[in-house]
């Protein structure tokens, strides 16, 4: 089996600690990436951590870790809320996915209560601060394990 866990971030998370900090903290993009990195070194996977604005680069990356990974933690950002064609491409995979939200986003505006990606996910974290990538990959270590 292959030890390898794909991290996928969605649109303007690139901005993470200077976008609005009050709704999702100080951590930069970088401190999610290390702290991915260091839980994946604890349960002895390894990481592919992406992030893009360009839903054609997810899907991409979708497409592309299905044929070479053993799971997915998946922050899709806005298009969580837009894009059914992420969530065709995530149906493609035979692995469990994680969709993981740094906000709580049934505290916030209406529209972003729905989730497409949902439907597919083995398990959602959501308002856990970056926080959530951390306990998606205990998670996703432990029913690899099973």
């Amino acid at each position: 089996m292959s030890r390898l866990i794909y991290v996928l971030n969605g649109p303007n998370l690139n901005l993470l600690g200077k976008r609005q900090p009050k709704i999702y903290g100080h951590e930069t993009l970088a401190d999610v990436e290390a702290a991915c990195r260091a839980a994946a070194d604890r349960l002895g996977f390894e990481i592919a951590f992406h992030q893009s604005n360009a839903e054609f680069q997810i899907i991409d990356w979708i497409h592309a870790a299905r044929e070479t990974a053993s799971g997915m933690v998946i922050n899709p950002a806005a298009f969580t809320h837009t894009s059914v064609a992420i969530l065709d491409a995530l149906h493609t995979c035979e692995f469990p996915i994680f969709e993981v939200h740094i906000s709580n986003v049934h505290k916030r505006e209406a529209f972003r209560h729905h989730s497409y990606v949902s439907t597919v996910a083995t398990g959602v974290i959501a308002g856990f601060g970056a926080q959530g990538y951390v306990l998606a990959l205990e998670r996703l270590g432990r029913l690899l394990a099973e």
